[in-house]
């Protein structure tokens, strides 16, 4: 669980390859592409730009590069190239990257086209909640510290934080120990050392916190048909707190 400085340095590549994927296909994000389309994009960037490997392919039998999930999709959404984007739609697009067998996983938000103000609301306080979750990291602090502050930021502005999913350690195994859920109490839970390697990667509900799994295996909905949002960041804690592993050049940690 603990990460040696070699290993964290191999983390950080593998971090920055997987933020990078998320840049590039940032521009092509826009009405008219299908779902299918910016998979296949994602996938020959980071095979052959990147020379890396896209971990979702065949993980547990999943075919695909990026999750795409649109809408009232909370996680796993399945790209499909039938499925075009469309003004405004919400989508998350979560990718990971494997390079010299280490992990980088995340995910980011993209209004389509003309968003509606209540879902631009949804994706802006999701990646508040993120962020409060990343700030609580620091040797001594605690994995409820995490999910606590992300559930009150969630809950005070009047969204609910879905339970069923959880972020994860991460390493040379892309899911490993701990579990990092974004609900619970302060001060409860694993304490945080110098070294540990986690996502952290809140899904937060327009309406209740309760899902539905699809058919195909993969696809997961809210139970109630509204819209949900996610943002998701690898990271590591260090000596004095954080570092975000895969933090894109517009971000500010």
């Amino acid at each position: 669980m603990i990460k040696t400085t070699e290993q964290i340095e191999k983390m950080r590549l593998a971090g920055k390859l997987a933020s990078e994927v998320l840049e590039m296909v940032t521009p092509l994000v826009k009405p008219g592409i299908s779902t299918g389309e910016l998979d296949k994009i994602c996938h020959d960037f980071i095979v052959n730009e990147q020379d890396a490997i896209p971990a979702n392919v065949g993980y547990k039998g999943y075919e695909k590069t990026i999750c795409s999930s649109l809408n009232q999709v909370v996680c796993h959404g399945i790209p499909d190239f039938q499925r075009k984007l469309k003004d405004g739609d919400i989508l998350n697009i979560d990718v990971t990257v494997k390079k010299d067998g280490w992990h980088g996983d995340t995910s980011k938000m993209f209004l389509v086209g003309k968003s509606q103000p209540h879902n631009e609301r949804l994706v802006n306080i999701t990646q508040e909640c993120l962020y409060k979750g990343i700030e609580q990291v620091k040797p001594g602090a605690y994995l409820g510290d995490i999910g606590n502050a992300i559930q009150v930021h969630a809950e005070n502005n009047h969204y609910s934080v879905v339970e069923d999913y959880c972020g994860h350690g991460i390493g040379e195994i892309y899911h490993e120990d701990p579990q990092v859920l974004h609900y619970g109490q302060a001060g409860t839970g694993l304490e945080l050392r110098e070294g540990m390697c986690f996502t952290i990667e809140p899904m937060i509900n327009l309406g209740t916190k309760y899902t539905k799994a699809l058919a195909d295996g993969w696809t997961v909905e809210t139970k109630d048909g509204r819209n949900s949002a996610q943002w998701e960041h690898t990271l590591v804690v260090t000596s004095s707190g954080y570092e975000v592993l895969t933090k894109r050049s517009e971000e500010i940690f």
